[in-house]
């Protein structure tokens, strides 16, 4: 990826270092689990690009290369800045959810005028998970950004070392290293079987059915909420399936007029919460064994962007 190495398969034309933006910004989201910051970051790297005199930008074999080795240690950076960050937001931290066609269709329209949405350029698979992004969050920044690179999107590790600053077999331990931490989150679940469980919870949530919510939810299950600050959130995780179930019904009951809908959520069937049109919750599953394991909760406005367009939610 380095600025000498590979093919010019990108070119230099303005068109084709254009075409390069959908990658990269798949790249950058599953390192940074932020759609705005993955976007700033592909931004900060095409900036960087057009800053290079016009020699420069000729000596460069592989432009589309150079993007991703740029927009990766751009990433690198804000993953190492993170840990501040993290420590200022209020209440928990999770990964910005992802719409699916139907999710994005809530909006009305395009979710910022004139341009797409950098969301609808995200592919949707298992490295965008709620669960497999909670899971990079774990992990050093190094240990990322090398087993984002190599497993995920198959960059050799004599390039990724290029990214890190450190040797291949540096990088392949790292990325080893991460792939023990991931260990069984990748593991399948049958989408069928996953969305009549979302179904049935969906359903005992309607009802305010304590004893069937109890049923679908592991005893050790874990819900954990985003709300940054900006909306009503569970301070804490809420541990015990007796004790999410015991929950999930106040929330219910102090929430009349919500509307529950099962829709995808960063690729697997999720639930999201509706008011007055506007949608200002979305929650994904963890499931193993026909039972609910984890839940994760996001109702930050700012991080529901890509379910409401640019007004964002109305509202807690």
């Amino acid at each position: 990826m380095g600025a000498a190495g590979g093919t010019d398969t990108a070119g230099t034309g303005g068109d084709a270092i254009a075409g390069e933006q959908r990658r990269l910004l798949n790249v950058a989201y599953r390192l940074l689990g932020s759609v705005t910051e993955a976007e700033d970051a592909v931004q900060d790297a095409y900036a960087r690009w057009y800053a290079l005199s016009p020699g420069g930008r000729a000596a460069i074999r592989s432009p589309g290369a150079w993007l991703t080795t740029v927009t990766s240690r751009i990433c690198l950076d804000l993953l190492g800045s993170a840990r501040s960050r993290r420590e200022r937001y209020v209440g928990a931290w999770l990964p910005e959810p992802l719409p699916g066609r139907a999710g994005r269709d809530l909006r009305g329209g395009p979710g910022r005028a004139g341009a797409a949405d950098p969301a609808d350029q995200i592919v949707l698979d298992e490295s965008v998970t709620t669960a497999f992004l909670v899971v990079l969050e774990s992990m050093t920044p190094a240990e990322r950004v090398a087993f984002v690179l190599h497993d995920v999107f198959r960059y050799p590790f004599t390039e990724i070392a290029g990214v890190l600053g450190r040797t291949p077999a540096a990088c392949k331990q790292l990325a080893a290293s991460a792939r023990r931490r991931v260990g069984g989150v990748r593991a399948p679940v049958a989408a069928d079987g996953r969305a009549e469980v979302v179904r049935r919870v969906k359903e005992a949530w309607e009802s305010r059915d304590i004893p069937a919510l109890v049923g679908l939810l592991d005893p050790a299950a874990v819900m954990t909420a985003d709300g940054g600050g900006l909306a009503g959130a569970a301070p804490r995780p809420v541990e015990g399936g007796a004790g999410i179930a015991r929950y999930m019904v106040a929330v219910a009951d102090g929430a009349p007029g919500l509307e529950l809908l099962e829709l995808p959520v960063s690729g697997l069937p999720g639930l999201v919460a509706r008011r007055a049109g506007t949608v200002v919750t979305v929650a994904s599953f963890g499931i193993a064994d026909g039972r609910v394991t984890r839940i994760w909760v996001v109702r930050n406005p700012a991080k529901l962007r890509p379910w409401v367009g640019d007004g964002g939610p109305a509202g807690p």
